[in-house]
């Protein structure tokens, strides 16, 4: 339901589908809430991308946007969120473009509603006293009291002392009170010593001193109360500061987060490396009887989220393993998760089979065993062409799938004879006899033996789910479409209510212009039938139309309008007719006065197209004169014969004939031709003498004696 609403408000926002999410939950939530979340977001209509730790949310937050963190020092920064419930504590490393989840720590039950109970057994017992009242025997007394001691908290958090006065709380007493801040915090003692444990533990996890915690951010709305900020402050022995907003600040590192994951957004890279706030161990009973079950803890405490890893099995029949909690440290959290029965299978040699089981903590938190297959060598005979080649290929069916997380690769061997938390050594065990870069490679001389060579086949064994107290998938499949069925259901009944308030309105509306504005537009008897007929419609309404369907509300609400839209369109093209009127007659008189014009960009226009122009102005003149006439005459509580949507057309009408006429553009002038001008004479030239052989001579004398 408050998913439901959430999404609700998203998508009213934003005006679009909002589908993608990223949804933030305690850190001290168990394998079986993370799916309750998942199955309730599904029911939702939404998609969950993550669930993320609200501590883990709030570092996000805090750091993306930091442009100073240190490229190789660690800045450590501790988060203290009091909320209204609970109490978290985060100690966070940061570095450039990345955070890492140090420890978590938590008090499910230390929140702001702890204040508001010592507070509301305070005046509980002291009203029994003063005025003999029990509150406590009167349900609607102690919500009152509650709401009152809320109210109380918040003016201490900023005042030294504060009144309490109720009206009437019970058997018609007025009462009050009043309390200081210091007789506040001694009745708060008890929850109030409760903070520390948490700080303590977060410190500890972490590896830390409170010198090395170089910034302590309080966050929620619980962190207010002034003994909380006091105890923090004592014990880090620095000013807690609040750089973030209190409230929003988990719902804005999920919408970064939901950024960061997703194509759409291009976000700042910052990695959010977040740890597992639990161990979880696999456990299983070997093959042979009367033998106690084996366990090893495959998820440390602070693992990375997510992570994969790898365990092998020998066995010769079908298994149930099962997925448990280790010292949770939390009596609320229940040790068993899951079982899986691994099976049936039926190894080819009779002997035992090696079985690879995958196990998965995913983005989510949730623990799963994904898959289990089964491994056999084989002993294949390879032909002697192929032996010259090079191994790599002959080779990949002996190797196994990569692991496809970066914080996986871990295979533990789980071999009966060998100790159950063996994690040393397993690699050869898993993946075969020996490397496969080691292999050997049959020499030029040994071409005439056919070779043997081992090949692994791997079979896919199936895996059973049970997870305790998790939803059926067919359950979860009714669910969604139940929720799908309600919420169409409320849409109906959001639409049936629209109506009936639209009729609701229209009633009282038509009923207060009728005595108003349309007054003048409606005749004495018409009037009176459409008020009679609109208080018929309102007793209706409060009686037998109370709970009536969406097409009954419809149906009143035409019948209605049959009657009263014709006196609001009589009003509404009476106010729009001067307009439309004024409008018509400019028209008109700009093109006439444009034909009329002696302007020198009009003299181009032929007068035969001008006349045309006049004539038609004239004509719209005379069917405005007579329709204006005519409509004048008529009162006005008659029907128009001067219609607005006539005097627009009209407009229309002369503009598309007059314009083109109008605005015709000038001819382009013709270019003149220039008369075709006579050469200049040019003086006679005579033609040079021959000269003699002496004269060239000396010519070329001259010429040397220059040069």
């Amino acid at each position: 339901m408050v998913l439901s609403n959430l999404k609700g408000i998203a998508e009213g926002n934003l005006k679009a589908a909002a589908v993608d999410c990223c949804i933030g939950i305690p850190v001290y939530f168990s394998d079986l809430q993370r799916r309750a979340v998942l199955d309730a977001a599904t029911i939702a209509g939404l998609r969950p991308l993550q669930l993320f730790h609200e501590t883990t949310a709030t570092a996000l937050a805090y750091g993306i946007y930091k442009t100073d963190l240190p490229e190789h020092d660690q800045l450590n920064v501790a988060f203290v969120d009091v909320g209204h419930a609970s109490m978290q504590v985060s100690i966070v490393g940061y570095k450039k473009g990345q955070l890492k989840m140090l420890s978590h720590a938590y008090d499910r039950s230390l929140g702001g509603r702890d204040f508001d109970e010592a507070l509301f057994k305070h005046f509980a017992a002291k009203f029994k006293e003063e005025y003999k009242i029990d509150v406590y025997q009167n349900a609607r007394a102690c919500l009152r009291l509650r709401v009152a001691c809320e109210k109380l908290k918040k003016v201490l958090s900023a005042n030294p002392e504060a009144p309490l006065n109720i009206e009437c709380l019970m058997d018609e007493k007025d009462v009050r009170g009043f309390i200081k801040r210091e007789e506040f915090e001694q009745i708060s003692a008890p929850v109030l010593e409760r903070v520390k444990g948490p700080l303590e533990k977060a410190l500890a996890e972490a590896g830390l001193t409170t010198e090395n915690v170089h910034f302590v951010e309080v966050v929620g709305s619980g962190s207010r109360v002034p003994a909380i900020i006091k105890i923090i402050t004592e014990f880090f022995g620095k000013e807690p500061r609040r750089t973030m907003n209190a409230s929003e600040c988990v719902a804005r590192g999920c919408a970064l987060q939901c950024a960061i994951l997703s194509p759409t957004f291009k976000v700042r890279e910052f990695q959010a490396n977040d740890g597992f706030p639990f161990s979880i161990a696999l456990s299983w009973k070997p093959d042979s009887q009367n033998s106690a079950p084996q366990r090893t803890v495959v998820f440390p405490k602070g693992n990375a989220i997510p992570s994969v890893k790898a365990l092998t099995f020998y066995r010769s029949s079908t298994f149930e393993v099962d997925v448990l909690y280790v010292d949770t440290g939390d009596s609320q959290i229940p040790q068993k998760i899951s079982t899986y029965t691994i099976g049936p299978f039926q190894p080819s040699k009779g002997e035992k089979a090696k079985l690879k089981v995958k196990v998965r903590l995913n983005i989510h938190g949730i623990v799963t065993v994904d898959s289990a297959m089964m491994l056999e060598e084989e002993d294949v005979e390879v032909p002697v062409s192929s032996v010259n080649e090079a191994p790599k290929d002959a080779t990949k069916m002996d190797t196994d799938d990569a692991p496809t997380d970066p914080s996986s690769g871990t295979d533990v061997n789980m071999q009966e004879p060998k100790s159950s938390d063996t994690t040393e050594g397993a690699t050869a065990a898993e993946n075969g006899a020996q490397d496969p870069e080691e292999k050997s490679v049959p020499m030029e001389t040994d071409a005439k033996v056919d070779p043997t060579k081992k090949k692994v086949k791997k079979t896919v064994v199936p895996v059973n789910e049970l997870v305790y107290g998790a939803l059926p998938a067919a359950e979860l499949e009714k669910a969604v479409e139940k929720e799908y069925e309600m919420a169409l259901q409320d849409r109906v009944m959001e639409e049936t209510k629209e109506k009936k308030n639209a009729v609701e309105a229209y009633v009282y509306d038509m009923r207060n212009k009728l005595y108003d504005k349309y007054n003048d537009f409606v005749t004495p008897e018409e009037k009176e039938g459409l008020l009679a007929r609109l208080q018929e419609v309102e007793d209706w309404l409060y009686e037998d139309g109370e709970d009536e369907t969406k097409g009954v509300y419809i149906a009143k609400l035409e019948e209605l309008k049959k009657i009263g839209d014709p006196i609001e369109a009589r009003y509404k093209e009476w106010t729009e007719r001067g307009p439309a009127v004024d409008q018509l007659v400019y028209c008109i008189n700009s093109f006439r006065e444009a034909a009329l014009s002696n302007d020198q960009k009009f003299e181009h226009i032929d007068i035969s197209e001008k006349q045309k122009v006049i004539n038609e102005c004239s004509e719209a003149e005379n069917w405005l004169r007579e329709r204006k006439q005519q409509q004048d005459a008529l009162p006005k509580f008659a029907n128009p014969v001067l219609l607005v949507s006539d005097l627009k057309k009209k407009a229309e009408t002369l503009d598309r004939f007059c314009k083109p006429i109008m605005t015709k553009p000038k001819p382009a002038p013709k270019p003149q031709t220039p008369p075709p001008q006579t050469p200049p004479p040019q003086p006679e030239t005579q033609a040079p003498e021959p000269q003699t052989p002496e004269q060239q001579q000396n010519a070329a004398g001259a010429t040397g004696e220059s040069a």
